[in-house]
């Protein structure tokens, strides 16, 4: 540990000692006010230090201060990232991966046991929601459909629940709940999720396509009136997501849900002409509390239930009603189940689903809701904010597996970040192939960092293979020629 922190730290000044011999971004005396476009005055070189994946660094920046609005800013600090924020966007990244999988605290402890990061449990909670927001804007700015000639399922699913969290009291005051009181303990996240089931087990039962699942969640009404002209925020986040995953291109499309109706409003207002099923599982869920209710938890409610499961799959909901209907006069539950079974037949054609192959359970949609909900913010003795609790379930954009990763790290950065992204690399490898030639018996160290540097920036999309590759070697190159023409002091470098 104590070699790899020299490294790191010896790295660090190298890269800092390049950034700051860069004064490439002092344009002249004044700049474009980013604000109100004004003329802005230059005012020296500002420091600011910030804490980055080699450790801490200390940037002397370009300051210009605009007179008209009373404001100071720093293009360099727009251009690496770094703006409003003391730490890099590298860091950022592994914040917001710790805050949306463990605790603040967990997060802070990690980040220093596994990356040397002294970043306080505050800010990792700070930096995740921010990043959070962030994605959110992205998700309601920018919806790609893919490509007219990028191929689509034969069939798509489109499946949505919701789960809730544990929220503040005294974010709840008056809020009703159910609780015997009538208060409320939580606010539930709603979760979209799309996804493919082209394969088959066994059974020729429908199996998930590996990486075909997206999801997209948020603490958002789905609630709306038939005058309403405009959907509910829910909604149109489940319509935003269809498109990303050209939901209305597939040959044929279903629904999932587990019979609340929010879910069938939205589906037959949005997707009008997709199938519509109740996830069998919950209806027998169903089936199984009113057995319970009205023979007990022994042997007589199991034999009672499995004689309703069996008419469930075989299609026969008109035996399952006569069946409770005889029992819904004395028994709340059963009563309850007629009107969840009758309200709901037609998405309870499970064997005519079975016999066209299609997915009649909605595994996919709860592993989503544990993993994006129950893991992270249903853990014992934890009460979110309602910002920070949806920020975080929209940080899950990317944390969870997703068909294609979110639209802005898909698009190509414009040809000015792209020379930049090249000079960085550029001159990285500079450093680490001089570091090489003059302490040689360190190059594994120097040629890892290099090597673990691109493939982080690679990993997170930031960048592309190419560029880097190109720029890598093009800065060996000049390293070599500037070693060979000044090596002759390399004997005075110690080793």
């Amino acid at each position: 540990m104590a070699a790899r922190r020299e490294a790191l730290r010896v790295a660090a000044r190298a890269i800092e000692q390049r950034l700051n011999a860069d004064t490439s971004e002092h344009d002249g005396p004044t700049a474009a006010c980013p604000r109100c476009a004004r003329p802005a005055r230059y005012a020296g070189r500002h420091p600011k230090t910030f804490d980055s994946a080699l450790g801490t660094l200390t940037l002397e920046r370009a300051y210009y201060h605009c007179q008209a609005c009373q404001t100071g800013f720093c293009p360099r600090d727009a251009a690496l990232g770094l703006k409003d924020s003391s730490l890099s966007p590298a860091v950022t990244r592994m914040v917001g991966l710790v805050g949306a999988t463990v605790s603040f605290e967990e997060g802070h402890e990690l980040l220093a046991e596994l990356a040397g990061l002294r970043v306080p449990a505050k800010q990792v909670e700070r930096a995740a929601e921010a990043l959070g927001r962030e994605i959110s804007n992205d998700e309601k700015r920018v919806v790609e459909r893919p490509p007219a000639n990028e191929s689509v399922a034969p069939t798509l699913y489109l499946g949505m629940d919701g789960a809730g969290v544990p929220i503040r009291k005294e974010e709840l005051v008056g809020r009703p709940g159910k609780q015997p009181d009538g208060s409320s303990k939580t606010r539930e996240v709603k979760l979209c999720t799309v996804w493919s089931a082209e394969g088959r087990d066994v059974e020729e039962t429908p199996v998930r396509d590996e990486g075909s699942v997206s999801y997209s969640a948020a603490i958002e009404s789905a609630a709306q009136k038939d005058t309403d002209e405009i959907p509910s925020e829910f909604a149109e986040r489940v319509v935003r997501e269809a498109t990303r995953r050209a939901f209305e291109r597939a040959p044929r499309r279903a629904v999932l849900g587990d019979g609340a109706k929010w879910i069938w409003n939205i589906a037959s207002e949005h997707f009008p002409d997709a199938i519509q099923i109740v996830d069998r599982f919950h209806a027998k869920q169903h089936l199984s509390d009113a057995a319970t209710s009205v023979d007990g938890p022994g042997s007589l409610g199991r034999q009672w239930a499995h004689q309703r499961y069996d008419e469930l799959d075989a299609g026969d909901i008109d035996a399952i009603l006569y069946a409770l209907r005889v029992h819904s006069s004395q028994d709340e539950e059963a009563r309850k189940c007629v009107e969840y079974i009758d309200g709901n037949r037609k998405r309870m054609r499970y064997e005519e689903f079975r016999a066209a192959s299609l997915c009649t359970s909605t595994g996919v949609v709860e592993a989503g809701c544990n993993n994006a909900i129950g893991t992270r913010r249903k853990r014992p003795g934890m009460h979110w904010t309602v910002a920070g609790a949806d920020a975080i379930a929209k940080r899950d954009r990317i944390r969870l597996p997703r068909h294609r990763p979110p639209p802005t790290l898909r698009r190509r950065p414009p040809p000015s970040r792209l020379l930049k992204t090249r000079q960085a690399a550029a001159g990285l490898c500079q450093e680490v192939w001089i570091l090489c030639r003059f302490f040689p018996k360190a190059s594994v160290v120097w040629i890892g960092l290099a090597i673990g540097c691109a493939i982080t920036r690679v990993a997170a999309q930031s960048h592309f293979l190419s560029d880097l590759t190109v720029a890598a070697v093009a800065g060996m190159l000049v390293a070599e020629v500037v070693y060979r023409k000044f090596g002759t002091s390399a004997s005075a470098v110690p080793r």
